[in-house]
């Protein structure tokens, strides 16, 4: 089981490299980013966007251009379609947000033309914490996509837990369905879906090991769960949670990211023909890099 992100790093060593096109890749963190994950060994890159904002960020970080493929675009806009149409024709693995704002990114990820929606398919907002007072990583879902999402929706976030789990070597992850209290009390949605999506697991509709409802201090803590006399294989233990809305995971993302010192996190989007790199304009060149590799490490 991977424990850490440098671990993630050398696993991806021993697969092909992957191909990354940053939509609108001309910002330095983005940049950076990029060159540190070609560094690595893991990844080619693409960089779509402005080639004389591009030269300038690379001077300015002493970064050699000359290790990036550059597809010179002035236009914000155009730069972020040449780069999903580059996905979209199989001619890269992975998409990354550069500088251009979420909005934008995910309208060209929804593109019925050239897009990277499949028929019917659920996208999702899937984050990776490492965090230095927990004992193994944590994914988490949804921070950023689906805003209240519905019993459907929160299947689809669950499997897609589950699959990042797997690919961080969990076998069966342990997965929470967090709610406000680890009660059962009809008149909360989040523990009356959390506690159906629990029992579908248990009789093997949906993988892996799934407890809820689950309050947050049960899902990380056995001794909060010792205390509460709350029994569960999960509780604890987890490997992954489902929040029940945007502003909760967000909420705790943000928390942790903002007040823990030592925190790192990655995070992509989930459910489209490819996965996409989706991390804020704000975020740490080490997010990014992280990111990139967590969405390598997603590629069939």
């Amino acid at each position: 089981m991977i424990q850490n992100f440098e671990q993630v790093y050398e696993l991806l060593k021993s697969k092909p490299k992957r191909r990354l096109a940053v939509a609108w890749g001309v910002d330095d963190h983005s940049i950076c980013a990029a060159s540190m994950a070609i560094d690595a060994g893991f990844c080619e890159a693409t960089l779509y966007g402005d080639k004389k904002m591009i030269e300038k960020v690379c001077q300015e970080e002493k970064i050699d251009i000359a290790k990036f493929n550059i597809v010179d675009i002035p236009v914000e806009q155009k730069a972020i379609q040449e780069a999903v149409t580059a996905v979209h024709d199989k001619k890269a693995d992975v998409l990354m947000k550069g500088l251009c704002s979420t909005d934008k990114y995910m309208r060209g990820i929804l593109n019925k033309e050239w897009g990277l929606l499949p028929p019917k398919a659920v996208l999702s907002h899937v984050v990776v914490m490492q965090h230095p007072n927990y004992h193994k990583l944590i994914t988490c879902g949804d921070m950023a996509v689906i805003p209240l999402p519905d019993f459907k929706q929160k299947i689809a976030i669950v499997k897609y837990v589950h699959g990042v789990c797997q690919s961080l070597g969990i076998e069966k992850p342990k997965i929470a369905m967090i709610a406000a209290t680890e009660q059962m009390l009809e008149g909360m949605t989040a523990c009356v879906e959390g506690a159906m999506i629990a029992k579908m697991a248990d009789r093997g509709q949906l993988p892996g090991l799934i407890d809820g409802p689950l309050a947050l201090d049960v899902a990380l803590s056995k001794e909060c769960a010792a205390i509460k006399k709350l029994k569960s294989e999960v509780a604890g233990d987890v490997d992954g949670m489902v929040f029940p809305n945007i502003e909760s995971c967000n909420v705790f993302y943000k928390t942790n990211t903002q007040l823990i010192p030592g925190v790192r996190t990655s995070a992509f989007v989930a459910g489209a023909a490819a996965p996409c790199v989706l991390s804020s304009r704000a975020d740490s060149i080490d997010t990014k890099l992280n990111s990139i590799a967590l969405a390598c490490l997603q590629v069939k």
